[in-house]
Formats: C-alpha cells, sequence, structure tokens
C-alpha cells in the first residue's frame, strides 16, 4: 500500500474528473468514510468549479440531485457515506433509470480488507442497484478514481445509449481529512460557482431528440416534401406523451391531426391540441386509423386503451434509444427518422381535426360551466388556475394532480417548462425533486401536489442555514388523504358497499396533518386559501423563496363530481 493514493489525493482527482466532464451541481450528505470527498468538494466549490448543496435526509438528497440533472439539463452528482445511506438512494436511482436522467451517485465505502468483517456501517455495496445504472465500479482505496469518474459520467450522459444513473463505489482508508500540509488554500466556505447557459456545450439533447423545434419545423418541411400529399384514408392522430418535447406538437400542427398531449410532454400547445381528449375518445375514437406517439404515455387509461388496440396502425417515434420499455417490448411500429413518419401518418382528411376541435370546445365549456356552479375548490378547477398563472417552470405530482391538469389545462398557454417524476410516477420525493430543479436554473417554479405527496416528502423542506435556497411555491390541494383510490376500482359503489371501511383506512390514508405548523417548523412562508379568486391573488404575487398554499377539498365528493364532468361531455357530444 505505500504506493497507493492518499485518500484525500484520490477524493481530489475524482472532484478534478467530475468538474472536467460537465458535472457542475452536487448534493452532500454529511457521513464520515464519504469525508475525503466533502472536503475535495469543499476545494473546488471555492476555486468556483461546481456548485455544493448540503442535504441531511439522503432520499431527499437523491432527488434533489436528480431535480439539478432535470432543470440544468445536465449530469448531477449526490454523495453518500457508507451503509444505509446509499440504500436511501435507490427511489431516485430508480427514477432515473426510467426517465433517463444522468444521476451520478458517490457511495463511500470501507476499503476491502473491512467488507465482511463485521466492520461498522458496512454491507456490499458494489452492484446495490443493480440493472437500474448504466455502469457501476467499484474503486479500490488507494487506486486513482478519476478514469473511472470520467467514464461514469460519459455513461451518464448516454451518448448513443440512454442516458440513465450511474454509481462510483469509493472505498478510502484512514486518515479520512486531508494533512496539515495538503497544499490547499483555506477553504472559507462557499462561492458561487458561474453556471454554464441552461442551453450550453455539455447539455442534455432536448427530449423531442431532433433539436429545437425551429430545425425540427425545417426538418418538416423537407421531409414533407417527399410525402404523399393525398389526403389519409382515416383519421390519423398524434399521441405526445411524458418528454415528447415541441416536436411533437409542430409535426401535429404540419399535418393538421388533432394532438393529444399529456401535460409533461412539453407539446401541449398549438392549434392542433385538444385539451379534454381523454373524455373525447370513446365519441371520437372509432374514427381512428392510425397513431404516432413522440415520448411516453402514462396518464390515461382511455389513451392506453387507444394503443392496445389491434385494427389500428400505430407508430413510436424514437429517434434515440429510450430508457423506458425494453427493445421488443412495445406493439407499436418504431420509426427513427421523419421522412418515414410523415409517410406512416399522412395528411389529415378534409375535416378531421376541425371535428376534434369542435368537439373539444364543446367538452372545454361544459366543463368550465360545471366546474363554476361547484361548491367549493375542487382539483381541476384548482389545476387550471394553476396552469394559467405559472409562467416559469411547473412540476407536477403524480396521483390527482397531474391528471386534473391534463383534463382542464388550455392549450392556448403553456408554462416556460413542465416537469414531472413520470419514469415510475412515484409520489416520493416530488418536494426535493422540485427543489433541484428551481436551483439548478434560477427559474421560479411552481408545484402542484396531493397532500399525501407533499407529505411524503416534508422532509424535502429542509434546507440548512446558509444553503441556497430555491423561488419555489407549493400549491398544496389538501383532501385529507389519497383521493386517486376513489376515483379508481376501489372507490365503485359495489366494492365501497362490502369493503368501505377498509377502502378508506388502507387506500384513503386519512390524514389531519397541521400544514401551517408543519411549515412553521421548517421556516417556510404559508397560506391557506378558501376561493377560486383568493388563490389566483396568491400566484399573482412575485414568486419570491419559499411559500406554500394550502387548498383544502372535499375528496369525499370527488368521483360524484368527476361522474358529473364526464356526464356534462357526453350530452354536448351527444349527436
Amino acid at each position: 500500500m505505500s504506493d497507493s493514493l492518499p485518500s484525500f489525493e484520490a477524493a481530489r482527482r475524482a472532484v478534478t474528473a467530475l468538474a472536467n466532464g460537465g458535472v457542475h451541481d452536487v448534493v452532500v450528505a454529511p457521513g464520515s468514510r464519504s469525508a475525503p470527498l466533502a472536503y475535495a468538494l469543499a476545494e473546488a466549490e471555492a476555486a468556483g468549479q461546481l456548485t455544493l448543496h448540503v442535504r441531511i435526509d439522503e432520499r431527499s438528497a437523491g432527488f434533489t440531485a436528480l431535480g439539478l440533472a432535470l432543470g440544468g439539463k445536465r449530469p448531477a452528482a449526490v454523495l453518500t457515506t457508507s451503509g444505509t445511506a446509499v440504500g436511501e438512494l435507490l427511489p431516485a436511482v430508480m427514477e432515473a433509470n426510467h426517465a433517463a436522467v444522468p444521476l451520478v451517485v458517490l457511495s463511500a465505502d470501507r476499503p476491502e480488507e473491512l467488507r465482511g468483517t463485521g466492520a461498522n456501517q458496512t454491507t456490499r455495496q458494489p452492484g446495490l442497484f443493480g440493472s437500474h445504472v448504466r455502469c457501476a465500479f467499484d474503486v479500490p482505496a488507494g487506486e486513482d478514481p478519476g478514469p473511472f469518474v470520467a467514464r461514469a459520467v460519459r455513461e451518464a450522459r448516454g451518448g448513443g445509449a440512454p442516458a440513465g444513473p450511474v454509481q462510483l463505489n469509493l472505498a478510502f482508508r484512514d486518515p479520512l481529512v486531508p494533512a496539515g500540509d495538503a497544499g490547499a488554500a483555506p477553504v472559507e466556505g462557499p462561492v458561487e460557482a458561474p453556471a454554464p447557459p441552461h442551453d450550453g456545450a455539455g447539455t442534455l439533447p432536448s427530449a423531442g431528440g431532433d433539436g429545437a423545434a425551429a430545425g425540427s419545423a425545417e426538418a418538416l418541411q423537407e421531409a414533407g416534401r417527399r410525402a404523399p400529399s393525398a389526403p389519409a384514408a382515416g383519421g390519423p392522430i398524434v399521441v405526445a406523451g411524458h418528454g415528447a418535447g415541441e416536436l411533437a406538437a409542430v409535426f401535429a400542427a404540419h399535418l393538421g391531426l388533432p394532438l393529444l398531449a399529456e401535460p409533461s410532454s412539453n407539446a401541449r400547445f398549438g392549434t392542433s391540441a385538444i385539451a379534454p381528449y381523454r373524455l373525447l375518445l370513446g365519441h371520437l375514437g372509432a374514427g381512428i386509423t392510425r397513431v404516432v406517439v413522440f415520448g411516453r404515455p402514462t396518464l390515461s387509461r382511455p389513451v392506453a386503451a387507444l394503443l392496445a388496440r389491434t385494427d389500428i396502425e400505430r407508430a413510436l417515434y424514437l429517434p434515440e434509444p429510450a430508457a423506458w420499455f425494453e427493445p421488443g417490448r412495445r406493439s407499436e411500429r418504431i420509426i427513427d427518422n421523419l421522412p418515414e413518419l410523415l409517410e406512416f401518418a399522412g395528411p389529415a382528411a378534409p375535416g378531421w381535426l376541425e371535428a376534434w376541435r369542435s368537439a373539444g370546445a364543446a367538452a372545454d365549456a361544459a366543463i368550465a360551466t360545471l366546474l363554476a356552479g361547484e361548491e367549493g375548490l375542487t382539483g381541476p378547477a384548482v389545476a387550471e388556475a394553476v396552469w394559467e398563472q405559472t409562467d416559469g417552470f411547473l412540476v407536477l405530482g403524480s396521483s390527482n394532480p397531474i391528471r386534473d391538469v391534463e383534463l382542464t389545462a388550455a392549450p392556448g398557454w403553456h408554462p416556460l417548462e413542465v416537469f414531472a417524476n413520470r419514469g415510475l410516477a412515484g409520489i416520493d420525493g416530488t418536494v426535493s425533486t422540485a427543489t433541484g430543479i428551481a436551483l439548478a436554473a434560477g427559474v421560479p417554479t411552481r408545484v402542484l401536489l396531493g397532500d399525501l405527496t407533499f407529505l411524503h416528502d416534508a422532509g424535502g423542506l429542509l434546507i440548512g442555514a446558509g444553503e441556497a435556497e430555491p423561488d419555489l411555491q407549493l400549491v398544496v390541494l389538501n383532501d385529507h388523504g389519497g383521493g386517486i383510490f376513489g376515483l379508481l376500482e376501489h372507490g365503485e359503489p359495489a366494492t365501497a358497499a362490502r369493503y368501505g371501511a377498509a377502502v378508506e383506512r388502507l387506500f384513503g390514508t386519512p390524514q389531519q396533518v397541521d400544514l401551517a405548523a408543519l411549515a412553521a417548523a421548517y421556516g417556510v412562508a404559508f397560506e391557506r386559501v378558501t376561493t377560486l379568486q383568493g388563490l389566483e391573488t396568491a400566484m399573482e404575487r412575485p414568486l419570491r423563496g419559499r411559500s406554500i398554499l394550502e387548498v383544502q377539498a372535499d375528496r369525499q365528493s370527488l368521483r360524484a363530481l368527476h361522474s358529473r364532468i364526464q356526464d356534462a361531455v357526453a350530452a354536448v357530444l351527444a349527436p
């Protein structure tokens, strides 16, 4: 071991490789075994090479790093000590895997001679994340980690493969603190690292995969010259799932096709976008002959049923490898270029788009009229207001909020960018993810989430003294439990009649947490709104620092409300 690298020198080389690889943000959870890296990162921050964010909860740290990667569109790293701390990162790693987010996990470890001996805080960390990481390197104590780090960051970016998480398991021997003659200038504290442009060199490709919308439009015009000019025999549509990007909207408008765009597709705009599409499929779906899919559809059972139909042709545009499905496991025809996609879709039949627009407008009006007559605040009305009032980033929690936005968000307005954890669609880590997104780009960010999603990651509100605080507003729709289950099979009258009490306890999971007291404990501004006007007024104020807007709603009437919405739409669309 005489010629091996001391722990601090090895850590410095790892940090240099991180910075050289374009990692600008590192989230650090405190620990002893990871101390060499922590000191080296502090040096790098003082030198303006990167920015540190400290969190005491490793699960929150992992999701904060995930958000930093999403908001910055570049790899972000998270550092933990050994033991259970590493396991706390698994949920964020799983989400990053399925959502193709470049997350670099730096897990500190005991050296080989201590593994398997019962040494404190020691377990088998190499391979802990299994198939959820693109690569995993176990770097022995004393070895130069620089080449491993450089390769791992490249793997995280993807290149010819999907981007995603990587693990660097770095073993360190004592001493774990820098020697007195380490050669570094005194580290006084954090300084603001210069952030690269949001779309600067080294950033990830856009979700559309074919470049910016302008470039995509040019590509479509060129490809369109070779596309057939005859009208389609039936009715093609475009489905834009999560991460589809602006290209989906450009493509639909170019061909005059109805666009069914999920909120987190970032394609829900333009002349082809139809807002309440999931309620229209039962009325217009029979006329659909072909479906062009961009991104990953995750929200709507009617859309899932549409994509499962064998009587229509379906194509999935996939210009790059995807992380969210395994090759051969999707039934759509895979197309990787625009000329072939245009040929597959063909132009719209006369009147096809107009029929969808007319039905969409009628359904919109029916929903608006019904919601205006409801007593109290409802999820769909709140979702529409949040969408309309957000001109920065918008983060949508899983469960009902993102589906309420899907139902009511008007395509005439679009936030700057919409984010959601749809890789595995979990409710965990939403507050921390949104915090990372807001910090990454410095863009005021609003979050719409339910009470259980909020409480699941309440620890994400903890930001230590002296740490950067984002401009972040959490709009919490508090219906005191899990509202989505009442809209599923568990809320059906027959089920409720037999298992009502069990359904409420096991799925409704009622809670009576005082959100105002919780916000006060974390030092976050709090306001409870009771009217739609009050909500809109609160959201019109400049978004500075962190705040919580609690909106109370009635979960018990939710199923009946959605039934009335369906009936109202069916009535205006009846022949």
